[in-house]
């Protein structure tokens, strides 16, 4: 059974930094694309990042470009979403996903973290 687990979410103040952290298990996705999308409260899912299996490629949703850095570790099989500069329009819940394919979407989804910033 495929899970990927998410966590790191919380409540930070505008300005703050949030590292976001995904776990994969039941299958292995080091050579796939892995990545993050958001829902924000009220609004649809949208696109945040992507990384390629390498980790050579990246790809940022145009909100958080300059602000968001993803990363992933193969070894763990994890991806991680390293948020700084947080506004308060990046509240959502957000979800990690793989395998990543464009136009964005994924196969498997993680049950969310929920990231709210306040003002």
């Amino acid at each position: 059974q495929v899970q990927l687990v998410e966590s790191g979410g919380g409540l930070v103040q505008a300005g703050d930094s949030l590292r976001l952290s995904c776990a994969a298990s039941g299958r292995n996705f080091s050579s796939y694309f892995m990545g993050w999308f958001r829902q924000p409260p009220g609004k649809e899912r949208e696109f945040v990042a992507a990384i390629s299996w390498s980790g050579g490629h990246t790809y940022y949703g145009d909100s958080v470009k300059g602000r968001f850095t993803i990363s992933r570790d193969n070894s763990k099989n994890a991806v991680y979403l390293q948020m700084n500069s947080l506004k308060p329009d990046d509240t959502a819940v957000y979800f990690c996903a793989a395998p990543i394919g464009f136009p964005p979407t994924a196969d498997y989804w993680g049950k969310g973290t929920l990231v709210t910033v306040s003002s």
